[in-house]
């Protein structure tokens, strides 16, 4: 059980997590303040504000470049991956999202012409994000990598 252990105390990856969490969390009560209704699922759903990929990746980034040092390879390669994750958010998955959009006006608009159930299956129109959303998830997870470097480390 020692990797358990190991796992429990690696602070990058709690760190990382706690960020994801904080993010997913904000996520529910801005949808709440903005769409009139709370949505619990929203917790764990996709897209939204703040993006929770971007606030996990570039906690861990920041977080490696406080614990490490801008110069190591553990930045390297958390830094990447945030530039990847953060660009696929607002690109492709974006782009998904819209385009889920425009799918599932397709299908209503065949309900109504047919009467029939043409598809049982509403594809989800909340898997990417704005540059805004993307924005606010780097800073909640930068903001929460200092606080908990600061916390931790020093």
């Amino acid at each position: 059980m020692n990797w358990l252990r190991d796992l429990a105390g690696n602070n990058l990856l709690l760190i990382a997590v706690s960020s994801w969490a904080v993010a997913q969390v904000l996520k529910v009560f801005i949808h709440w303040w903005v769409y009139k209704q709370f949505d619990i699922m929203r917790l764990f759903g996709d897209g939204g504000m703040p993006s929770g990929h971007s606030a996990t990746v570039s906690s861990m980034a920041a977080l490696s470049a406080l614990v490490y040092g801008p110069g190591s390879f553990q930045f390297a390669v958390t830094a990447i991956l945030a530039v990847i994750v953060c660009h696929d958010a607002m690109g492709v998955r974006r782009e998904a999202g819209k385009q889920a959009v425009v799918l599932n006006e397709i299908i209503r608009s065949l309900d109504i012409i047919f009467t029939d159930d043409v598809a049982e299956v509403k594809l989800k129109e909340f898997v990417g994000h704005t540059p805004y959303q993307v924005g606010a998830g780097i800073i909640i997870g930068v903001l929460n990598a200092a606080v908990m470097y600061f916390l931790l480390f020093v």
